[in-house]
């Protein structure tokens, strides 16, 4: 980043919204600043479209004039239950309230709000980055007000609160997510004074609601090195709160001299992995939620050593309970989830051994149109230290990925799902629904999915009825 001076701030301002903005809060004798993350994404050199400013009297008067100065290109919004008011125009949006000062209770994040001076405003800023303010009025127009060195914070990479930490944690909670997400978002490291704060209002945390914490853990999955903020989470005592499952991962069991790898960092490094090749933020939460069922799964095998068979499905079968606790969407999102999770083995097991056409045809009969998903998550899930063996798994995947683009290329759907189905199979026998129409079905999913018939309907036909008949079923 770059330290502007004040003239150079003016020339970067220098746009007609921030001088229509000056202009009419002039006419009206009051104050006015830009603030935030606009000031900070500034010197940055980060783009940013939203637009916070802080006016020392109302911000909704000034928010009124300043559409009748833009006409009818400006789309005024005011919200008076909350004292502020939204001007947008095309892509740019400006939100306006005025300086304020806060107090809170300690059972609510909710303050009590007062009419105050612009280092009233700043000082109710959770962080010295976030509470930097240039001066929109002409007689000061650039001139930046930094009362807590917020810029030096910047320069270097530094989240810190602008107050006493453990009071600014205390009145609002969400401000440590916010913490952790900044840090993580923008490659920042915490101030040693405001980490310590965390650690010790990490419980305050309960007393936000689960959409709120969500936004901000979303966001610090989203950004590019996810694991520092799982990290930061993780050792603030904040994790432990939010997502347990993941702290029951950091245990470390050694019997007979044989112990098992740390299966919470190794999450992280799986996470980081698929980072770096995918933004898709539900591809990221299951590889964040992958190994979930690990600690119920594990047991001590006197030959095998430690093992954590059927974890996969244990994991997947946390899911919907996990998603319904963090208010996350309880819908096809999650189960995309679930999916990835009860299937992210499969890939590996057959990369382990003889990849052979029959399980590649389950394997794609099984994810569907996230076959390519999930094969980005195991991917990512290969994490030994031994080259030989990384490699040795990353070749097979190659084969594996070389068989699946063969079946796609040939229409998969078409080819894996029999050609007589469950209906027919009722018709033909007068059954209603039942297991032994499962069976039937199943019999001929198999045969076709282990390419022992082809997909044909005289072939499939045939087995049909051998398997119908074992079963003393006969046609109507």
């Amino acid at each position: 980043m770059r330290i502007h001076s004040d003239e150079e701030l003016a020339q970067l301002l220098d746009q007609p919204i921030f001088r229509s903005i000056g202009r009419v809060a002039d006419a009206m004798h009051v104050d006015c600043y830009v603030v935030g993350g606009y000031v900070r994404d500034l010197f940055l050199e980060r783009p940013s479209k939203d637009i916070d400013v802080v006016v020392v009297g109302s911000g909704i008067a000034v928010a009124e004039a300043l559409k009748k100065e833009l006409g009818k290109k400006a789309h005024l919004t005011v919200f008076r239950n909350f004292g502020t008011a939204q001007v947008k125009m095309g892509a740019t949006e400006v939100e306006f309230v005025g300086a304020r000062k806060e107090s809170y209770s300690h059972d609510s994040r909710k303050p009590h709000v007062e009419d105050g001076t612009l280092e009233d405003d700043q000082n109710r800023r959770d962080f010295t980055i976030n509470a930097l303010a240039i001066c929109l009025n002409e007689d000061c127009f650039g001139q930046l007000m930094d009362p807590f060195d917020g810029i030096y914070d910047l320069e270097d990479k530094l989240i810190r609160t602008p107050l006493d930490p453990d009071i600014t944690f205390s009145d609002d909670p969400l401000r440590m997510m916010r913490c952790i997400r900044f840090a993580t978002q923008l490659g920042f490291f915490i101030d040693e004074e405001t980490f310590d704060a965390l650690t010790r209002n990490a419980e305050r945390i309960k007393i936000i609601s689960a959409e709120r914490i969500i936004e901000e853990l979303n966001k610090i999955i989203a950004s590019p090195i996810p694991s520092r903020g799982i990290v930061d989470l993780y050792r603030s005592g904040l994790l432990a709160y939010i997502l347990p499952e993941l702290t029951a991962l950091d245990v470390v069991e050694t019997r007979n001299g044989r112990k098992h790898k740390n299966n919470f960092y190794h999450t992280l490094e799986v996470l980081d992995n698929l980072a770096a090749t995918s933004d898709n933020l539900w591809l990221r939460w299951s590889a964040l939620l992958h190994d979930i069922g690990k600690p119920k799964s594990k047991r001590w095998d006197p030959l095998q050593g430690w093992t954590f068979h059927n974890h996969n499905y244990i994991g997947a079968k946390m899911i919907p309970t996990l998603f319904r606790r963090l208010k996350l969407p309880m819908d096809a999102k999650m189960r995309y989830v679930e999916k990835m999770v009860d299937l992210h083995m499969r890939p590996i097991v057959i990369a382990d051994e003889e990849v052979t056409d029959s399980a590649v045809r389950r394997l794609l009969n099984d994810a569907g149109d996230d076959i390519n998903d999930l094969m980005q998550l195991c991917e990512a899930d290969i994490t030994s230290k031994n080259q030989e063996r990384k490699q040795r798994f990353l070749d097979n995947f190659a084969m594996v990925r070389e068989r699946l683009r063969d079946l796609q290329e040939r229409d998969y759907k078409r080819l894996l799902q029999p050609c007589i189905d469950g209906n027919e199979i009722m018709e033909m026998f007068q059954l209603k629904p039942s297991r032994e129409v499962g069976i039937l079905k199943q019999t001929l999913k198999d045969a076709v999915l282990d390419n022992r018939v082809p997909n044909e309907r005289e072939p499939l036909m045939k087995l049909l009825m051998a398997k119908a008949q074992e079963m003393g079923i006969t046609p109507a």
